[in-house]
């Protein structure tokens, strides 16, 4: 099972191409949550996207990519790092019946209301950076179409990109249209953008679960000359804590907090990302709320 992205350039040309294959981490991640397989497959191609857009930016935080819907599926996150480590999840909502063949229209956008943000999050990296994030409707038939509209519209960048997933395998490539400038060629292909989209429109959802991306370059263009290529490893990394989600409770207030107490005895969250369950019983919440720390206690269980 192969985890990897690979970016390049087409020589002399103002385009470049990245294609990503998930497999060994997302199926690691996919065991942990049992969604019906249509909400997984998009998950899927949203989780293969974030880390396509990841890889193109220069930026020492997280990016993170929300699609927020008016259907059963009322949202879709991944969190993707400089270091292509991710994690994801969907919510669905609590009357939702998802039919098997259902596609984005009936899941995200049933109502047209839907919409597509995405967030550059510096984190402790915060020195020089700021917190950027863009919104814009959802727009399209799919994952690919809503994003690459997207990108026309709050990044001005011409792309086009191809997603697939299924339990297996998540994939995508991206091609991008970068300004003539940047490549400064002294006889540019002008013909490129042209030529690469129209070779890459002949992928089918069949060969992105199937090929490396290796492969797929090699099939998709093997009479272009390629040049920059670099390759990286995508993972499965989540980064709840416990530390963390002491953190959220001191945030959510001493009386809340109490509250949760009284009822249930203890105050369990679960992470949305990777199910894990971490439990804090009075003696933990007091020890919290005194000295500022989560270290002591069971730590997480698995839910």
């Amino acid at each position: 099972m192969s985890d990897r992205l690979l970016k390049f350039l087409f020589h002399q040309a103002p385009v470049r191409a990245e294609v990503v294959r998930l497999e060994r981490s997302w199926q690691q991640m996919a065991a942990l949550r049992a969604y019906p397989e249509p909400v997984l497959r998009l998950l899927g191609e949203t989780t293969a996207a974030a880390t396509l857009l990841s890889a193109t930016i220069k930026f020492a935080g997280s990016l993170i990519l929300q699609i927020h819907g008016d259907g059963p599926v009322r949202l879709l996150v991944v969190e993707c790092q400089p270091d292509l480590s991710f994690r994801a999840t969907a919510k669905l909502r609590g009357d939702a019946r998802i039919d098997a063949n259902a596609g984005w229209h009936e899941l995200v956008n049933a109502g047209g209301q839907g919409r597509c943000a995405i967030t550059l999050d510096p984190g402790r990296n915060a020195a020089g950076h700021q917190r950027y994030q863009g919104i814009v409707p959802l727009e399209g038939a799919s994952v690919a179409e809503a994003l690459e509209t997207y990108l026309r519209q709050s990044e001005q960048i011409e792309s086009r990109l191809w997603l697939a997933a299924d339990q297996r395998a998540a994939s995508g490539m991206l091609l991008q249209r970068l300004p003539r400038a940047s490549r400064m060629a002294l006889d540019p292909d002008e013909d490129a953008w042209r030529r690469t989209t129209m070779l890459s429109q002949t992928l089918t959802s069949a060969e992105m679960l199937e090929h490396s991306p290796d492969e797929l370059v090699r099939r998709l263009f093997w009479q272009e000359q390629i040049e920059n290529r670099t390759a990286m490893t995508p993972c499965f990394a989540c980064t709840c804590s416990r530390r963390r989600t002491g953190r959220m409770l001191i945030q959510l207030g001493r009386p809340e907090v109490d509250s949760i107490l009284a009822e249930q005895g203890e105050v369990s969250v679960t992470c949305d990302f990777c199910n894990a369950l971490y439990a804090f019983d009075p003696i933990d919440i007091e020890q919290l709320f005194s000295t500022g720390s989560a270290d002591a206690g069971p730590g997480q269980r698995p839910h």
